[in-house]
């Protein structure tokens, strides 16, 4: 059996998805970071190398925690819905739920531990409010399956979709204030302010920087 390998400068990839330097790049050099459902902790690995972020991580699988330890970043095997509440308040200078947010029991629980853990959020998510979506509803009657989201009704980890329009709207209700929102196309193109009229109608998915008041 090959032993695991350590990326290094070397073979680490300099870019990485669009989304996720869309997020890193919000995300100060130097920081601490916690990253919910960090998989193989390929945007961790990305922060700590050209960030010089202290990095942590958490991920539901085991097979993405070993992945990720194998790679020498410090992950544990957790779930946001049930754990966040055992991290100090104040422990990070930012959270990051990336695609996750839909897959939780508890979104608005998450959201307020990550807000309450750092002293940022930046939360990722696909939105359900995109007109592809809306006419999938429409014309077919189906849940809709598209680039965004990928999965048939019945395997999905999706168990709570919403639109930019909901998550900004439970922002205002939590008193949180969104510094910075971004609507994306499905390769992960910049393509409105999230807090546009146009974004939840056009946006694939969003990407979220937050604070508390």
């Amino acid at each position: 059996m090959t032993p695991p390998v350590r990326l290094s400068e070397a073979n680490l990839p300099h870019s990485i998805r669009i989304d996720l330097q869309l997020v890193a790049d919000m995300v100060e050099p130097g920081s601490r970071v916690l990253d919910i459902g960090c998989g193989e902790g390929i945007l961790l690995e990305y922060l700590n190398r050209f960030k010089q972020a202290d990095g942590r991580g958490m991920e539901l699988s085991m097979a993405g925690v070993r992945a990720a330890v194998a790679h020498g970043l410090s992950v544990v095997q957790g779930d946001a819905d049930t754990d966040l509440k055992d991290y100090p308040s104040g422990a990070f200078d930012y959270v990051i739920l990336s695609q996750t947010l839909q897959a939780t029991r508890d979104p608005k629980g998450v959201i307020e531990h990550m807000l309450r853990i750092g002293r940022r959020g930046i939360v990722s998510f696909p939105n359900f409010g995109h007109w592809k979506v809306r006419r999938g509803l429409l014309l077919n009657g189906r849940m809709p399956v598209t680039e965004t989201l990928t999965y048939q009704w019945f395997d999905t980890p999706n168990i709570h979709l919403c639109t930019i329009r909901d998550f900004t709207d439970l922002c205002r209700q939590l008193g949180i204030v969104v510094e910075r929102g971004i609507s994306l196309d499905s390769k992960g193109h910049i393509r409105y302010d999230a807090g546009g009229r146009l974004a939840n109608w056009l946006g694939e998915q969003a990407v979220f920087l937050l604070r508390r008041e």
